[in-house]
Order: structure tokens, then sequence, then C-alpha cells
């Protein structure tokens, strides 16, 4: 029987997930705290190249309240992602069926949704080594069967990351503030035998 979805989940502040990663260091995700985190999130999602995230006119007192609203809900969560305890991303999750996107395709028991801002500059390849390392925090979770993600229709940078990382485009959608590109990425497979996992390929 396949273990109900449980997305991972904790007060402000804590961290649900650590490991230190090649090239990344030691990568932890902590549950967003809208106050402590505000300039932080604030500075990230009005900076250069995030237009797609669609936040950036929102004064930081509309911001704090947004993502205190999304700490209330149980099928939505938001996270700061830090390596070697330097803020990297935010990253958001969310349960399909519970959000406008779930009104677009067959929702899969499963399915978890996901948004990812990086937010630190690094070297070549930084977004996508980060983002690996996050899909496998994802499948950890109990239940996780098939990453969804839905980034508007002309980030092509984010399209090809998705894309490198094992992505399956699905089509394109309309959601209340944007065209979207759905794509879907699913749990890696475990050979019976070998108990050997395979993995989306490195970046």
């Amino acid at each position: 029987m396949t273990a109900a979805l449980r997305l991972a989940a904790g007060s402000r502040g804590e961290v649900v997930h650590a490991r230190v990663v090649d090239g990344l260091g030691n990568v932890r995700v902590r549950v967003l705290d809208p106050d402590a985190d505000l300039d932080t999130v604030h500075g990230w999602v009005t900076g250069p190249g995030t237009r797609f995230w669609g936040l950036g006119d929102l004064p930081r007192d509309e911001l704090r309240d947004l993502y205190a609203y999304v700490d209330s809900l149980p099928t939505h969560h938001a996270f700061v992602v830090t390596c070697d305890d330097e803020p990297a991303a935010l990253l958001q999750t969310y349960e399909p069926a519970h959000d406008p996107v779930g009104d677009t395709y067959d929702v899969l028991p499963g399915d978890v949704g996901v948004h990812l801002l990086v937010g630190r500059a690094g070297r070549a390849g930084f977004a996508t080594r980060l983002l690996g390392a996050l899909v496998e925090f994802l499948f950890a979770q109990p239940g996780a069967r098939r990453i969804v993600v839905e980034p508007d229709v002309r980030n092509d940078r984010v399209l090809a990351r998705m894309r490198r990382l094992g992505f399956v485009v699905g089509p394109v959608v309309r959601l209340p503030h944007k065209d979207a590109q759905l794509a879907f990425l699913d749990r890696p497979t475990t050979s019976p035998d070998t108990q050997e996992t395979t993995c989306p390929p490195s970046p």
C-alpha cells in the first residue's frame, strides 16, 4: 500500500533537513520565519532576474503577511535553504490538489508541487546542483511519488534546468497570473535485487 503524502513541515525556523553535498557544503532546509527572514526574502523577490516569481511589487508588510498566511496552511509550506549557513534559496512545497494548478491536470497520489527561487549567486551549475540536492529531500518525504513544477512558460532558464535534471515537459496551462509550463519528475526507481537507486542525472 502506498503511504499517504506527508510533506515536510515544522515550526518557524526549524531545520527539517540537513546534509553535506559535494560542491554545496552543508545544505540545510529550515522553515521560513516571516519576520526573521523578511529582509532576505524581500531582497530575493525584488532582485534582478526574479520577475517570474511575481512578488516584486509587494511592499514588505504585505510580503510578510503573505508568508505568514502560507505558514498557517497545512497544504503549503515555505523554507529557506542555506549552504554552509549562508541563505541560498527560497523553497515552497504544496499539495497540487489544494492549489489552482490542480485544476489544470490530473493530480496523482503523491504529487508534490514545488517552487524554487535561487537567491544566492554561485559558480556555473550551482542552481542545478542545489535543485538536484533538494529533489532528494523532496522524495525522502513519506508518500512523495512525483514532483510537479509550473514555471512561467517564458522562463527559458528554469525550463532548461528542469530538462537537465530529467523533468518531462507536459502541457502549457493557464494559471491566474501566468501561462505555465507543467513539468514532472517521477520518484527514482530502486532495483529489488541490488537496492541501488537510479537518481536524476548529475548536473
